[in-house]
């Protein structure tokens, strides 16, 4: 895949969550849209150069495309593991400069490289040196007590300086002092302006936005405002049929034509295969709980997956039994 093309992909994204954008949600999401752009969790450097690669990394080529964030702030770790992710064919790289838990505060990255801009271009430069593929920034507007206004613009200029020219833009502080990382994500207020104006300050650059978007229609007026990307998180992960099976149509301009039902008989083979390589249903279906959210029947097939998926020998009919919910009432 081209770096245009995966560029045009990031129109629309699903941002990388930790504990739930995993091999399984991304084979689910590319069956709803055959055109975003789809992200995994973060991993960090380390564990890609000295841990299981193929649990890491390893994932279907349906989800194509696809791309892998990584987490870290040594340039040295960070070029060898977007080598080794490329092997794997990973079509995008993405540096982690968001994220404010307490373990990435620790090991000196994720939100905390805000601070440290001439760092993380360091990094990208020797990630963009070692790998064909485009190399990414996820950021914030800023830290703590830093200035937005002063901050961001500075760091957009200081890490696109080696030729990094797309940035991810979580249009939210975050608050290493004094907030969870659940808080962070909620709490510090959104400042789309200042992404909007970056975007004028920075016309060579693409830039995306991330945070609080809840709907197709948010997405479409931020993109008419000029951004190139709108990333969407927990509005894709709860409601994904809402947000991804008329994406396709309605961001890229391509024929959507799946039903939510469609998606998940689709999902049966990949199931079972799953189950057959000594995996659980669960590890699948708790990423399809929100799949007929709003729709009549929707609590039933919730509470049918939640209550059984777990069981010893659960399989694809425990899928269907739950979709009966749905689809006798309508019928």
């Amino acid at each position: 895949m081209t770096a245009a093309q995966v560029r045009h992909a990031g129109r629309l994204s699903v941002a990388p969550m930790m504990d739930w954008t995993d091999r399984h949600c991304r084979y689910f999401h590319r069956l709803m849209s055959r055109h975003a752009l789809l992200y995994t969790e973060m991993v960090t450097a380390p564990a890609v150069i000295h841990g299981d690669r193929d649990r890491l990394l390893g994932f279907d080529p349906t989800e194509h495309p696809v791309a892998l964030q990584l987490g870290g702030s040594d340039p040295v770790q960070l070029a060898e593991a977007a080598r080794i992710a490329v092997d794997y064919g990973y079509d995008e790289i993405n540096l982690n400069c968001g994220c404010p838990s307490d373990r990435v505060q620790s090991g000196s990255f994720g939100a905390i490289l805000m601070e440290n801009a001439p760092l993380v271009a360091q990094c990208v430069a020797a990630m963009k040196q070692a790998v064909p593929v485009p190399v990414t920034v996820k950021c914030r507007i800023g830290v703590d007590d830093q200035d937005p206004h002063e901050i961001l613009p500075d760091f957009l200029a200081r890490v696109s300086a080696v030729g990094i020219d797309h940035f991810i833009i979580h249009a939210r502080k975050a608050w290493l002092q004094g907030l969870s990382p659940k808080e962070n994500r909620d709490i510090p207020p959104l400042d789309y302006d200042l992404v909007l104006e970056m975007n004028g300050l920075f016309p060579g650059l693409n830039l995306s936005i991330n945070g609080g978007v809840n709907s197709l229609d948010e997405a479409i007026a931020l993109l008419d405002n000029g951004l190139d990307g709108v990333m969407i998180g927990r509005a894709a992960y709860h409601t994904p049929s809402e947000i991804l099976l008329d994406a396709d149509e309605r961001i890229f301009g391509q024929p959507a034509g799946r039903t939510a039902e469609d998606v998940v008989e689709l999902m049966l083979p990949y199931i079972e295969n799953h189950i057959a390589q000594g995996g659980r249903l669960g590890q699948v279906t708790r990423h399809m709980l929100g799949m007929f959210q709003g729709r009549p029947g929707a609590r039933g097939w919730r509470r049918h997956l939640s209550e059984n998926a777990h069981k010893d020998g659960a399989g694809p009919q425990v899928v269907l039994d739950a979709l009966e919910y749905v689809t006798r009432l309508a019928a």
